[in-house]
C-alpha cells in the first residue's frame, strides 16, 4: 500500500501537493538513505516528501535527516531542478526555506504538538482510500506564521541586505491606509480553517496543502496584488479592480517572469487590487 500510494500522489504531486515532482527513491549517497520524492513547490521552495502507512514509523525523523543532507546538497539538487523543469526554475529557486512534508495513515498528538517545536518546515498530512478515491487532509504545520499586521511592524524575516527589497519593506513603506487595507485581507484569510501564512521574499502566500492566495504590495501605486485560486467564471469580476488571470503569459496562465513569480497551477484564477476598494471578490449568486 504505501508504494501505491507513493506512486498515486507522485503522478500527480502538483494537483494535490501544489509540488512540482522531481525524482523517485532518490538515493543520498554517504548519508545512507533514499528520499521518497523530491519536488519544488509553487514558491520555488525544494520539498522531500516521506510516505507511510502507519503512523508509528518515525516519518518525522526520517524527514528531518534527509533535510540535512539537502541543506548540504544545493547544487545537486539544483541539477534535478535544472534537468527535469528548466534553467529558469532551478536559477529561481528559494533556499531559505526547504519543507518536508510527511504523509501517513495517521499521526499521534505528540506528533502534531513535536512539529510546532520544531524550527524546520514540516508538513503533517493524512490520506484515506475509500474505494478508488484518495483523499488528503492537512494535519498539521510548522514554520508559518498566524501573526496579524496590525499594530505593528513587519520586520520579521526581512532580508539581511539592502537589495533586493522584500515583501516587509514594502509593507514598511506603504501607506496607512494600505496597512490597514492587507491587514484587513491578512485577518480575511486566516480565518479560514487550516489557512497559514508564509512570507516569501517577494510576495506573502497563505496556504493549506497548496497556496490560496499570494499578495504583493505596491506602495507607490497604493496597491495590493491579490492572486486567488478559484474559479473567475464562479464570481462577479469588477472592472479596474478584479480580473480573469487563466490566459496570463505565454503557456502557463500563472506564470510571471522574474523572481517575483506570484503562483502556479491550476488554470483557473482571479487577481484583484486597489487600496480605494474594500470589499473583495464578489461571489455570483
Amino acid at each position: 500500500m504505501e508504494v501505491e500510494l507513493q506512486r498515486l500522489i507522485e503522478a500527480n504531486m502538483e494537483a494535490m501537493l501544489g509540488i512540482r515532482f522531481l525524482v523517485t527513491e532518490y538515493r543520498t549517497g554517504h548519508h545512507g538513505g533514499r528520499i521518497d520524492s523530491l519536488g519544488l513547490d509553487e514558491n520555488g521552495t525544494p520539498v522531500i516528501v516521506e510516505y507511510k502507512r502507519n503512523r508509528d514509523q518515525n516519518v518525522i525523523s526520517q524527514g528531518l535527516s534527509y533535510l540535512w543532507w539537502l541543506h548540504d546538497h544545493h547544487h545537486e539538487f539544483e541539477s534535478l531542478a535544472r534537468e527535469k523543469l528548466g534553467d529558469e526554475a532551478a536559477e529561481e529557486i528559494n533556499w531559505s526555506g526547504p519543507r518536508i512534508v510527511c504523509v501517513a495513515g495517521a499521526f499521534t498528538h505528540h506528533d502534531t504538538v513535536a512539529v510546532e517545536m520544531i524550527s524546520h518546515r514540516i508538513d503533517l498530512v493524512t490520506y484515506r482510500v475509500f474505494e478508488d478515491v484518495l483523499t488528503l487532509q492537512f494535519i498539521a504545520s510548522a514554520g508559518g506564521t498566524r501573526t496579524s499586521p496590525r499594530g505593528g511592524t513587519s520586520g520579521e524575516g526581512r532580508a539581511a541586505s539592502a537589495a533586493p527589497k522584500s515583501v516587509h519593506q514594502y509593507l514598511d513603506e506603504s501607506s496607512v491606509d494600505l496597512k490597514e487595507l492587507y491587514a484587513d485581507l491578512d485577518e480575511l484569510l486566516l480565518s479560514h480553517p487550516g489557512v497559514r501564512k508564509e512570507p516569501q521574499l517577494h510576495y506573502i502566500a497563505y496556504r493549506r496543502i497548496n497556496n490560496v492566495a499570494t499578495v504583493r504590495l505596491q506602495p507607490r501605486n497604493r496597491l495590493l496584488v491579490v492572486n486567488l485560486k478559484l474559479d473567475p467564471d464562479t464570481v462577479e469580476l469588477h472592472n479596474g479592480f478584479s480580473r480573469d488571470a487563466r490566459r496570463r503569459g505565454p503557456g502557463n496562465p500563472w506564470r510571471r517572469r522574474g523572481p517575483d513569480r506570484l503562483a502556479r497551477g491550476p488554470s483557473t484564477g482571479c487577481r484583484s487590487r486597489s487600496a480605494e476598494h474594500r470589499g473583495w471578490v464578489t461571489p455570483r449568486s
